[in-house]
Order: structure tokens, then sequence, then C-alpha cells
């Protein structure tokens, strides 16, 4: 197996989290998302991270490869292995809601704008960042921390009282703002509480590891203990 993907890209990160909870071993191929290359093309022509590679397909989006990742591990006799979904069709419908939150919301209105102005403008387009785009989307993020604090006064883990799929989709996205060090920890306690105990997960551990040239994360980026 082998995942094609982007250091600093949620969905990539998802993906990634969701494959060392299983303890799937994948090999990493990296793409730049922005250099729509004819070759990755060829492999998913919507052009979007991330990409399983099988010996004989490709699943493309984050989407499809959460669900098949579900569906063949959920049968697994290893204890160690967490159940990322529930059972129970009213839980398992507010997960994949509070999934689709961070991956279509979340996105849209904070990282696709962060990402572009604190990666893609500087380093790729050689321009200067767009203030207020960086504004906007910090106002955004700030509506979004508030939201995320609300639920976690009242959950212990975001989709209810056990770690699941939402979890992981939210660390990811959250961890990309951090790499960058867009996160205001100090204004979300309860946030960063939350955080702090999937950041201390195994499966996150090669996500601290991350090196992207020309940007250098914040000291407190790999502490556990933040």
């Amino acid at each position: 197996m082998q995942l094609i993907h982007y250091s600093l890209c949620p969905h990539s990160r998802t993906a990634r989290l969701l494959l060392n909870e299983y303890g799937i071993e994948t090999a990493l191929a990296e793409e730049k998302p922005w250099e729509w290359r004819a070759p990755f093309l060829a492999v998913n022509p919507g052009g979007n991270l991330p990409v399983i590679l099988l010996d004989n397909a490709a699943i493309c989006g984050i989407y499809p490869i959460t669900e098949y990742l579900i569906e063949t591990n959920v049968y697994t006799e290893d204890a160690t292995i967490p159940e990322l979904l529930p059972e129970e069709p009213v839980a398992r419908a507010e997960t994949r809601r509070m999934v689709d939150w961070f991956h279509t919301k979340f996105y849209h209105e904070v990282w696709s704008y962060l990402s572009y102005e604190r990666i893609e403008n500087p380093f790729v387009h050689r321009k200067a960042p767009n203030p207020e785009a960086i504004r906007a989307a910090m106002a955004n993020l700030h509506n979004h921390m508030a939201y995320l604090s609300r639920l976690l006064e009242e959950r212990y883990w975001i989709g209810g009282d056990y770690i699941s799929i939402a979890d992981i989709a939210a660390a990811a996205h959250i961890s990309c703002l951090d790499f960058i060090g867009d996160v205001t920890w100090e204004r979300a306690p309860i946030v960063k509480n939350w955080y702090a105990r999937v950041k201390s997960r195994p499966s996150f551990r090669p996500l601290l590891q991350d090196t992207v040239p020309g940007i250098v994360p914040p000291p407190f980026y790999t502490n556990l203990d933040f």
C-alpha cells in the first residue's frame, strides 16, 4: 500500500492518522497539490489528496479512504485497534457530521485561505500574503474554536464518549494550523486539553516529525505537554 499525500494537507494527515491507528504500514509519496502533475492526474483525475494505491486499485479522496479503512479493519480481533465509528446509528451520524464539519466547512473557511496565503503565495507564486484574507480566516478560526469549545464542555471527545474518526479529522486539520503557528491556544483551553490527548497518541508521532521547506513550526508543536 502506498499513500500519496502532502505533509500540510489536513485530508492527507487524516489518512495518515487512520493508517497509524490501524497499524497499517504504508509507503509515503509526497505530491504538491498545486503542481497538477500529469502523472498524478492520470492516477486521480480529480487532482485531490490523499490517494491510496493498492496493487490493483486507487482509492481517491479522504471520504472513500476513511470508509475503506474502517470497513477493512472493523472485524479485526486486535484489541489494541480502536473502534473509530460508533455502532449506534444516531451516534454514527453525529460522528460523520463532525467529520464533514472539518473536511468541508472548516477546510474552506479556514485552512484553504491560510494555506494559500502562508504557503502557496509566498513559496510558489513569490507574492506577499493578503492580510485581509488572513484576517478573515483567523476570524473564522476563532468562531470554529468557540464552537468546538462548547461541544467539548459537554463531551469528552468530539463525536461523543469515545474517540472516533471525528477526533482524527479535527486533529489533522488543527495540527496543520499548529504547524504554521496560527492557533492561539490560551483562548481555547478546553480544545487545548482535547488536542493534547490526541497529540499524545502513538499514531500522532510521525506527524510531529514532519518538516516543510521554508516553514519552521513553533517549539510547542512537538511538545506533548504544551
